[in-house]
This record gives C-alpha cells, sequence and structure tokens, in this order.
C-alpha cells in the first residue's frame, strides 16, 4: 500500500516546486539587488571557490562536446559574454567604503536582467522538453540533447558574471586598503 503513494508523493513535489518557482526567482532577485557589506574572507573563498566551479564548468563542457558538437562554444561564449558583464556590473555597482568596511549595491537592472534570463531559461528549457516529449517517439539522443547546448551559455553567463564581480570586489577591497598585502582574503 505505501508503495502505491509514491507517484502522488512525486507528483505532490513536482507541483510544489512549480509553486515555488515563481518565489524563489522574486528572492533572488529581492537579494540581488540588496546592499551588503563586501567581507575580504568571504570575497576571497567565493572568488577562488568560482574559479575552480569555472574550471569544473568547462571540464563538463569539453566532455560533453564529444556527443553534443556545440557545447563546448555555447560555453566559452556564455562564460565570455558573463565576464564582460561581471566587469559591466562591477562599473555600475555603488560602492561605499565605510570605518566598518566595504558596502556594495549592485546594479537592479542588471539584477533583474539575470534574474529574468534564468526565468526564460527555465520557462524555454519546460516549452523545449514538453515540445521534445510530444514529438521524441523515433528521434535519437544526440538530437534531443543539441536543442539543450545552450543551456550551458545561460550557466556560462551567470558564472562569468560572479566569477568576474567577486574578483572585481576583491581587488576593490586591496586597492582600498580594506585587506593588507600580507594579509589573505581567502
Amino acid at each position: 500500500m505505501p508503495l502505491l503513494l509514491i507517484p502522488f508523493l512525486l507528483l505532490g513535489g513536482v507541483l510544489l516546486f512549480a509553486l515555488l518557482l515563481p518565489f524563489s526567482l522574486l528572492q533572488r532577485y529581492r537579494m540581488g539587488r540588496a546592499r551588503r557589506r563586501a567581507i575580504p574572507w568571504i570575497v576571497g573563498l567565493n572568488a577562488w571557490g568560482l574559479l575552480v566551479s569555472a574550471a569544473g564548468y568547462l571540464g563538463g563542457a569539453w566532455i560533453s562536446s564529444h556527443w553534443v558538437p556545440a557545447t563546448l562554444a555555447w560555453a566559452v561564449c556564455g562564460l565570455g559574454a558573463g565576464m564582460v558583464l561581471g566587469i559591466f556590473g562591477l562599473w555600475t555597482a555603488d560602492f561605499e567604503p565605510t570605518p566598518r568596511g566595504l558596502y556594495l549595491t549592485p546594479n537592479r537592472w542588471l539584477v533583474l536582467a539575470l534574474t529574468l534570463l534564468v526565468a526564460l531559461r527555465l520557462a524555454d528549457g519546460l516549452w523545449t522538453a514538453w515540445q521534445q516529449w510530444h514529438a521524441s517517439a523515433g528521434m535519437p539522443m544526440a538530437d534531443l540533447l543539441d536543442a539543450h547546448a545552450s543551456l550551458l551559455a545561460v550557466g556560462g553567463v551567470l558564472l562569468g558574471y560572479y566569477l568576474a564581480f567577486e574578483f572585481g570586489v576583491r581587488a576593490r577591497l586591496r586597492r582600498l586598503g580594506f585587506v593588507q598585502p600580507g594579509q589573505s582574503p581567502g
């Protein structure tokens, strides 16, 4: 009898995810544009962690390119575009040095654009999956995967943005003297 509940629990989990997704995107925007303190060791840890993530991301894209040829190109283009956006984000962010530390407020329009990019990619992925589910009777798996290679570009944009932004904040902290040259920010 309890095994019969598994499909209903799975369906309930999917429905809960679908209902909470708009709220999580709204929260992502609200937290993304909030004023926050740049704590040097956290900024350093984030920057180096994002660098490791970017290496893993490119490695995964390279492995995927053996099955889906355009994957690595999409990944590199997305990462490059994201880094350009990250530099633009640094240029347009408000930095406020105070005696307690450096505070920053990211550009709200750029945060909104990145949040909408995530939302549009989710919607496009769901729509494409729906279309392919109905049309994939004899379709080979490689054709199904080709349609989702652009997913790596969106991931690259987000990863590249945060990578460039965190290393830029780290450099700004050092330049303003919040991290001493002998100290390690992470």
